[in-house]
């Protein structure tokens, strides 16, 4: 009692206490996050241009909203990668004084069809009307609610920023120059000929087990070649999945369970938690009532096509009788019972048509000129055409329909219900028989259609019971996961899959800004815990993965020297330092100075070939081999080389005839083939070169 009134009395002081160690911790985790200097607010800098968080989400979120399916991490990395673009380039513009003037401005505004085909900023002779696009944008800025003038100005930055690049383009195409030598030189690389022969013992002869390569030889290897093997930082991963399955007495229980809704009788409701009566599927009155008291699938009145149910059931589904009931089966992850409910015939049907449009016609695009007779005349000539060629059809619908949703498909719609098109359409595909062919007037305009199918269709009640584990086996199969994370922590994943008989996946290897991991798919967790500053090389940790179970990953190691990592490289590396550790070995059994004595020595043939040059430096049946040409064009005539470590292996050549290109003045055709190839990739180049010579930090991974 005297402790607990001294409490009392302290009180004030304990909570004082407290409330500053709380503090301290909060602090501290601020402090180590870099809360207080402002850095969390930056996504990253180019060149000391901060690019701010809440500004560069905004546009996150508008580019996943713009493209439907894009992830969050998609979406971010194209926006820096957009970023990182639009500062690089601004800089440029500025260094060379690059402005746009108001008739630029206008000009790109002309040139854009969202405003340049608009009917409201068309004059009488149908010209784009600059008056009349000033004006709008006037009363823009004059209205009340200003979210179209913010819109519009953000689309004007936008038009800017394209229109400098366009003409930043056009600078540095200008500036490309391909000279008479250079002319001149491929002329002669491509026209030079060599006839010579060869002997060779390829890299194939040696077995791989015979050249190890150890990961420091892939490293020393890339060191020697930075610049070839730059990467950006990565961190390997090893992980073990467990999988979440269901047990044998959970598929048990849940076959109890549907047999249980077939027969009827007393079946547990684990909605409820109380037992039910209930009467077999085949038996119940209700069906979407039945489904939805005992189903994990909701029920769906849709009428569906044979064409569209399942290939491994559908026959059987859809050749179901009133009341019959199919299943128990296993399809997409449950136990099913299905029952037929209804049956239509010609319930869907499938149509080509050709829509063409007239000025004045609904959705009409400003484009279209015809008017309402000409359209008229162009549908009846057109089905003219596809009545005496109908195999003519989809081509004649690419080329002229006005339909953009069919017309690169061949104006094809399938799975069209009644009412889903306008009614003179609906009338005529659901009117006539299969390959009629007739042209139909709309509010859209004349439309040549044929009609291609028409479906039965059904209704199928289905109830579903998914296959997952009982709450007694995901106890387990966590309890497991947790004590395999234990045991990697201790004692390493290796030896701890070892000891478990579990399987370590191939190691993965993941960029800061990286979400997918081979073998586990989107994981953005467990990439942005392998880039935490505090996760060591070595650390541990389970991660529950949906629809699978849990992976208990390890981190291998962090490669921070901006090389490829190991995994990458050795898919490229590797196989090179081999074939030079191979070459070393096949060197030795090509003894001799001659062809003769090198064939004697390896036991390989002598192989003539003509006419080879350094345009396509190919050796037949071997391959591409540019160094054993070159050195066959390098040598005087009836001279011998020594060995040279090619690509497919080693070789020894003896030249027997050069050909000197014969001499001309007018290298036209080849300079004009380079410049096309070296402007063709000049901008992309230069956006390259400015992003390597760039002092970039980017703290995406914090995201």
């Amino acid at each position: 009692m005297a402790i607990l009134s001294k409490i009392r009395q302290r009180s004030i002081l304990l909570i004082l206490i407290i409330a500053l160690a709380l503090f301290s911790f909060v602090l501290a985790d601020v402090i180590k996050s870099g809360g207080f200097s402002g850095s969390s607010n930056k996504v990253g800098s180019i060149n000391g241009t901060d690019v701010d968080y809440q500004e560069f989400m905004q546009k996150v979120s508008n580019a996943e909203k713009s493209q439907q399916g894009m992830t969050t991490t998609q979406a971010i990395n194209n926006v820096w990668e957009q970023e990182v673009r639009k500062v690089l380039l601004n800089e440029q513009y500025e260094k060379i004084g690059l402005v746009l003037g108001k008739d630029q401005i206008m000009g790109v505004i002309k040139n854009h069809p969202q405003y340049s085909q608009a009917p409201q900023f068309l004059n009488a002779a149908g010209k784009f009307d600059e008056k009349k696009f000033e004006e709008y944008i006037k009363s823009l800025q004059n209205a009340p609610d200003q979210t179209t003038w913010q819109q519009w100005l953000a689309f004007e930055n936008d038009l800017q920023d394209y229109a400098k690049e366009q003409i930043y383009n056009t600078l540095i195409k200008s500036s490309v120059y391909t000279t008479k030598a250079e002319g001149k030189a491929k002329y002669e690389r491509e026209t030079n000929k060599v006839d010579f022969d060869f002997v060779s013992v390829a890299y194939s002869t040696v077995s791989d087990d015979q050249v190890k390569v150890t990961d420091e030889e892939i490293i020393a290897y890339m060191k020697k070649n930075p610049k070839k093997y730059k990467y950006d930082n990565t961190r390997t991963l090893e992980f073990v999945v467990i999988d979440n399955k269901p047990s044998k007495e959970d598929e048990n229980a849940m076959k109890t369970k549907i047999d249980g809704l077939l027969k009827g009788g007393v079946v547990y409701n684990s909605k409820t938690g109380k037992n039910d009566t209930i009467p077999g599927f085949g038996a119940a009155k209700n069906i979407a009532e039945f489904v939805n008291s005992n189903s994990d699938l909701k029920f769906d009145s849709t009428y569906v096509a044979k064409k569209d149910l399942s290939p491994e059931f559908g026959e059987q589904l859809f050749n179901l009788a009133p009341g019959q009931v199919y299943g128990p089966y296993v399809e997409g992850g449950y136990y099913k019972l299905t029952r037929l409910v209804g049956r239509k015939s010609n319930a869907n049907a499938k149509v080509s048509h050709i829509l063409i449009a007239y000025k004045g016609a609904s959705s009409a695009a400003p484009t279209v000129k015809l008017t309402k007779e000409e359209a008229k005349a162009k549908a009846d000539n057109l089905l003219a055409q596809v009545q005496a060629n109908p195999g003519n059809f989809g081509m004649l619908a690419m080329a002229n329909s006005d339909d953009q949703g069919s017309k690169q498909n061949g104006g094809v719609y399938d799975n069209v219900a009644p009412g889903q098109m306008v009614k003179p359409f609906d009338n005529f595909l659901f009117n006539n028989p299969v390959g009629k062919m007739g042209v139909v007037e709309t509010d859209f305009g004349f439309h040549v259609m044929r009609v291609e199918a028409k479906y039965d269709a059904v209704a199928l009640g289905t109830v579903g019971l998914k296959i997952q584990p009982s709450e007694k086996t995901e106890n387990a199969n966590y309890a497991k996961a947790n004590k395999f994370e234990a045991d990697a922590t201790a004692n390493g994943i290796e030896k701890a899959a070892k000891a478990s008989g579990l399987k370590v996946a191939p190691s993965a290897s993941v960029r800061a800004y990286d979400e997918n991991i081979n073998g586990l798919g989107i994981q953005r967790q467990i990439v942005s815990w392998a880039f935490n500053e505090e996760t060591a090389e070595g650390a541990v940790k389970r991660f529950d993965i949906p629809n699978v179970g849990f992976a208990v990953v390890s981190l291998k190691a962090k490669n921070d020297n901006g090389l490829l990592p190991i995994d990458l490289a050795k898919q490229s590396v590797e196989p090179l330092i081999k074939n030079e550790k191979k070459a070393e070995i096949i060197r030795k059994k090509m003894n001799g100075a001659t062809l003769e004595a090198v064939s004697k020595a390896s036991g390989a043939t002598i192989t003539p070939v003509i006419g080879l040059s350094l345009g396509n430096p190919v050796l037949p049946n071997i391959g591409y081999e540019p160094k054993v040409v070159g050195t066959a064009l390098g040598l005087a005539q009836n001279k011998t080389s020594k060995l040279i470590d090619g690509n497919m292996g080693v070789y020894m050549v003896k030249t027997k005839l050069y050909s000197k290109a014969p001499v001309i003045k007018d290298f036209t055709s080849q300079i004009d083939q380079l410049s096309q190839q070296t402007k063709g990739g000049a901008s992309y180049r230069v956006i390259q070169a400015l992003r390597d010579r760039a002092d970039i930090t980017d703290n995406r991974g914090r995201f």
